[in-house]
């Protein structure tokens, strides 16, 4: 009888139906796959009952998160290897009715069980969000989605971020980065600043001011008074640390406070930077409708958020079932055209988009690089299977990035008031 790697293999290879380009190595320590491909360690039985109990991509991180199922190697490779197993087959349950039908599929599912053994499948890692999906994004459900995310202790993310302790897309120089994470940070932040014009005396709104860095970069750099709003208690403790160390505090102000409770406008100026994300295509309009209240005639909005794109049937789209479950709870993205429509049918004026996709590609690269450098410390701050989480989800985040399934961009937008003028330059792009 084959080795139970080589089983397992030929089982999977037959799910997929396309060869599977890593190396298998099982729990009795037997190999099977190219000599010179990552390594797909499969540790023990569990790993094959979590993909019983819930087959596609959410079995498969299951595994991953309770240390079942690692890589030895490159992990980038290696996602890129098992993209098709993890990306492009999904879950539907119409998919997966369709495969059955085929005498191929049964069979290599049969044996799957069978190497699996009797015993009932695992419980999910405790990792995982359980919830119901109703009710989504109330004032208390994104409380207790973002608190899920964000309060996972800031000494966690100060490993992964760095000092600059952003959150979001950097913005690296051409040709690629020679520069800093921090550096590239520095320059997103002032990018952002010179989009909306930040000049001494106005007021900026930053909307999820995460730890505080756009705020203090405004108020410092640039003379504005900033209001940043975040729904993480852990979040605003630590930005009204650094507001305070910074001796900035007769300038910026730092609220837990939901963005739709914002109510001492109007503001010169509004930052979202990676906070659409957390709204939800059933709130977004209502989203963009409070921003454009909140702004005076003539303000302008930077809008900084991830798109993916586009789908021929967009009522089948379905939010990543692993982060969904792990990383953002509720999260949705939505197709930049999307995006640009309901902020044109709030009352802005798009001015500008800028697609900085290979941007969030390189960031998140080097937000793997610090993980794994300061890992022991990351698993004992937040335990070994959030540690895991975070290093799946940045990993294939970076290559989803770079693969064209999801990008980033900025967009600004204008209260242009009733004369038609916008106050932008006439060339675009010189942000003065």
């Amino acid at each position: 009888m084959p080795d139970v790697a080589s089983r397992l293999k030929g089982h999977v290879e037959q799910l997929i139906g396309a060869p599977l380009s890593v190396r298998v190595r099982a729990w009795d320590g037997s190999q099977a796959g190219p000599p010179d491909a990552p390594i797909l360690v499969v540790r023990n039985r569990r790993a094959l009952r979590h993909l019983v109990r819930k087959p596609g991509e959410l079995g498969l991180a299951r595994a991953w998160v309770a240390g079942d199922l690692t890589v030895e190697g490159d992990l980038y490779a290696a996602l890129d290897a098992l993209a098709g197993l993890v990306w492009e087959r999904g879950e539907d349950a119409r998919t997966l009715a369709q495969a059955l039908r085929d005498p191929a599929f049964r069979s290599a599912a049969r044996g799957l069980l069978a190497l699996a053994g009797p015993p009932l499948p695992p419980a999910p890692p405790p990792e995982e969000v359980r919830r119901p999906r109703r009710g989504l994004h109330t004032k208390h459900s994104d409380r207790r989605a973002i608190s899920h995310h964000y309060d996972v202790g800031n000494d966690f993310y100060e490993i992964v971020l760095g000092p600059s302790m952003v959150y979001s897309c950097a913005y690296w120089p051409a040709p690629p980065p020679p520069g800093t994470l921090e550096q590239a940070q520095h320059d997103k932040l002032e990018l952002v600043a010179r989009k909306l014009a930040l000049r001494p005396g106005q007021r900026l709104l930053d909307v999820g001011c995460g730890w505080g860095s756009m705020a203090i970069h405004a108020a410092r750099d640039h003379g504005v008074s900033v209001v940043g709003v975040t729904l993480s208690r852990e979040q605003a403790a630590y930005a009204r640390k650094r507001v305070a160390d910074e001796g900035l505090t007769d300038r910026v102000d730092i609220r837990v406070q939901d963005y739709r409770d914002v109510s001492d406008g109007p503001y010169d100026a509004v930052s979202s930077i990676g906070m659409a994300e957390h709204v939800g295509s059933e709130r977004y309009l209502e989203y963009a409708t409070a921003l454009h209240r909140l702004l005076k005639p003539g303000g302008r909005l930077l809008n900084h958020q991830i798109a993916r794109r586009p789908q021929r049937d967009e009522t089948s789209y379905r939010v990543d079932s692993f982060i969904d479950a792990y990383v953002f709870p509720d999260g949705e993205l939505a197709p930049l055209g999307t995006t640009v429509s309901l902020l044109e049918r709030s009352g802005f004026e798009v001015r500008d988009v800028e697609s900085i996709r290979e941007h969030y590609a390189l960031t998140l690269r080097r937000w793997v690089e610090n993980l794994t450098d300061g890992w022991d410390r990351a698993v004992s701050l937040a335990g070994p299977g959030r540690a895991r989480v975070w290093l799946l989800y940045m990993a294939a985040s970076a290559l989803a990035f770079e693969r064209n399934r999801i990008g980033v961009n900025q967009v600004l937008a204008v209260r242009t008031p009733e004369p038609g003028t916008s106050g932008l330059p006439l060339r675009a792009r010189t942000w003065n």
